[in-house]
């Protein structure tokens, strides 16, 4: 069965999780340089969702290579033309990730039902979702970003496994558990001032 799944999955798998497990990492360890592996590992989940009709999580690939441009840029400079500090969420920020859970759930629930062959637009919506709302956070360095990513990594495991997308599957594993590290590391970061 293991050998199976090694010989399905494709070198732009292997590939782009290689770059997205350094991305989390480095992430967790707040390197700003983080963002440039990540640029590349979405660049080739890209293909990788579309070829299995994963429409909403290849659209939330799309939003991860902007953010990861913008998160970096950001990071490095922000408005204060220096690297940004971890901070937590304001209540107005509260409100925009609720608004974002909530409408993009909505946006890609209603697509995926009506205009593609997806059997799984409910799951697929909610990673998504989940991740867009975490993927701001985290471009804005919030702690809560954590707390986000793993919800729609938790969704994403039994996702990726009915695709037979098992190295992505994996990848989604380890990224949850250097998020939880990186929710206690960027913690210890807050508290220290």
């Amino acid at each position: 069965m293991m050998q199976e799944i090694l010989q399905q999955t494709t070198w732009v798998e292997w590939l782009g999780v290689c770059f997205s497990m350094i991305q989390v990492v480095l992430a967790s360890r707040n390197k700003s340089t983080n963002y440039l592996f990540g640029i590349a590992g979405v660049s080739l989940t890209l293909y990788v969702m579309i070829v299995a009709k994963l429409y909403a999580e290849f659209t939330l690939n799309l939003y991860y290579l902007i953010m990861s441009i913008y998160g970096w840029l950001y990071w490095k400079y922000g408005k204060q033309k220096e690297e940004v500090k971890i901070s937590t969420t304001t209540f107005k920020e509260r409100i925009i990730v609720i608004g974002i859970v909530g409408s993009t759930f909505a946006m890609f629930w209603f697509f995926l039902t009506h205009y593609t062959d997806s059997d799984v637009p409910i799951w697929d919506s909610l990673v998504s979702a989940f991740a867009w709302a975490g993927m701001w956070l985290m471009a804005k360095r919030k702690l809560e970003n954590w707390i986000l990513l793993n919800i729609s990594n938790i969704i994403s495991i039994p996702l990726l496994i009915h695709k037979d997308l098992y190295l992505y599957a994996l990848l989604s594993a380890f990224l949850f558990i250097v998020a939880v590290s990186g929710f206690i590391k960027w913690n210890k970061i807050l508290k220290k001032g």
